[in-house]
């Protein structure tokens, strides 16, 4: 009895463990943005929603709800976790080929979004939980009137038929997201060529990272073969399969990503993937990036200068030349670029930020009041953005305004999830701001929401 006993208990631990184990996977898919670094570019975010937006019309979402999010890594994937934010890794847009597949992703995503998975998921466990523990119940029954062996039998059939079922839920999740992914490209006239590629290419990582491809039942997703054959039946009947993507779109795509490669590759991966001899914009783009990281200013300024040479007015060439004469240490230099960008991409506040930045690093106290101006227009655009703040902070700092510059340290620590120093920072705010204006009113909200943080984090 003594040994059923142990047994009982290591197989519910194993249960258990596992179970907890899948929680805690998805709290952490929750908060992408606390566990990895997300990268923000206004080029490659102002692409995003220009691609994204006839798919999120098709799946009737409206497009201002729906976010794009990059994040920092290598792998291949995209996933949502709550609400209307698709997560893409950096990876899936390095190896991806065309801006057609990437829309794939995005449309299988917006289906995972449109059929409420993330709130079932707690369903699907909690069915889970409530097969396990009745096996165990019945096992310890068992085994109490003296049936050892059987008992130990129905526990484990518990604990496999438990798994099963959360397997098989997942399994027909992504099978009915895939398909709703298709009508998603079909209703907006896109193909999905650049889809079923995209599969393809999932399918030869799992070739070489040896996945067994012959039986789908200990798996989360269907086979990747056997969603491609279903797939393709869909997208070769659909009229859209023949239809050419938009060759801008195509552009931009390559533009994006050879940014993307050029900032988080290795230096020397970007120039063997965008050798000198390479004299595309791409490639250029790309170098440049490279050249800088590598700390070779004068060869990553000719890069953008011939970029430039090319395309004078273009915003987010202007944007690179500033910010690579700005980390250079040539602020005063940079003003030039940045402001020519802000004026020719008013709408976009990541422009704008970089731009305060470099007035404030001029140390030029005649340039405080437009940084002011400027970061202040940009959080109203955009105020999840932790550097703007940050900048917005040391603006009024140097004014001697000390309670407006805690209240942007507020508003900054408060994005990063830093709770405690954004309550201690939004109290302190309050004490210098009158009360009841707007500006105390958001200090005071920053303190509920940070506080309630606190308390939680001592209660876990």
């Amino acid at each position: 009895m003594a040994e059923a006993s142990q047994a009982l208990c290591g197989r519910g631990n194993f249960l258990a463990r596992w179970l907890m184990l899948l929680t805690l996977s998805f709290a952490v898919a929750v908060q992408p943005a606390m566990a990895q670094s997300v990268l923000r570019d206004a080029e490659t975010e102002a692409f995003f929603e220009d691609m994204a937006r006839p798919l999120v019309e098709a799946s009737g979402l409206r497009p201002e709800n729906v976010e794009i999010v990059l994040l920092n890594s290598n792998e291949i994937n995209a996933f949502v976790a709550g609400g209307q934010i698709v997560y893409i890794y950096s990876g899936t847009i390095t190896a991806a080929e065309s801006a057609n597949e990437v829309q794939g992703v995005v449309a299988h995503e917006i289906g995972h979004i449109t059929g409420g998975h993330i709130m079932r998921f707690g369903e699907s466990v909690k069915v889970a939980t409530g097969i396990t523990i009745l096996s165990l119940l019945l096992g310890a029954a068992a085994m109490a009137a003296g049936a050892g062996e059987a008992g130990m039998g129905v526990m484990a059939a518990g604990q496999q038929a438990a798994i099963g079922k959360f397997l098989a839920y997942s399994r027909t999740q992504e099978s009915s997201t895939d398909q709703a992914g298709a009508s998603f490209l079909s209703k907006a006239g896109i193909s999905g060529k650049g889809s079923l590629a995209f599969f393809r290419r999932l399918q030869n990582q799992e070739f070489r990272l040896a996945i067994p491809q012959e039986d789908a039942y200990a798996r989360t997703h269907p086979l990747t073969g056997e969603r491609m054959s279903m797939l393709e039946n869909i997208y070769k009947a659909d009229p859209a399969w023949d239809k050419p993507s938009d060759p801008e779109l195509e552009a931009r795509f390559q533009r994006i990503k050879a940014k993307l490669a050029g900032y988080v590759l290795d230096p020397r991966q970007t120039l063997i993937k965008y050798p000198e001899t390479d004299k595309s914009i791409p490639g250029r783009y790309a170098r440049a990036y490279a050249w800088h990281k590598s700390a070779y200013p004068e060869k990553a300024n000719a890069e953008i200068d011939s970029l430039l040479r090319d395309q004078p007015n273009d915003p987010y060439f202007l944007e690179l030349k500033g910010q690579i004469l700005l980390e250079s240490g040539k602020p005063d230099e940079a003003l030039i670029s940045l402001r020519r960008a802000v004026t020719l991409a008013p709408d976009q506040p990541l422009i704008a930020a970089v731009f305060g930045h470099a007035l404030i690093a001029t140390e030029d106290e005649s340039n405080f009041e437009e940084a002011k101006k400027v970061l202040r227009a940009a959080v109203v655009r955009d105020n999840s953005n932790p550097f703007a703040w940050y900048q917005l902070g040391i603006v009024y700092d140097r004014e001697g305004d000390l309670a407006r510059a805690s209240l942007a340290t507020a508003e900054r620590y408060n994005l990063e999830g830093r709770s405690k120093l954004a309550l201690a920072s939004a109290e302190q705010a309050m004490k210098g701001i009158p009360t009841g204006t707007p500006d105390w009113i958001r200090a005071q909200d920053i303190a509920m929401v940070a506080r309630a943080a606190v308390e939680k984090e001592k209660n876990d």
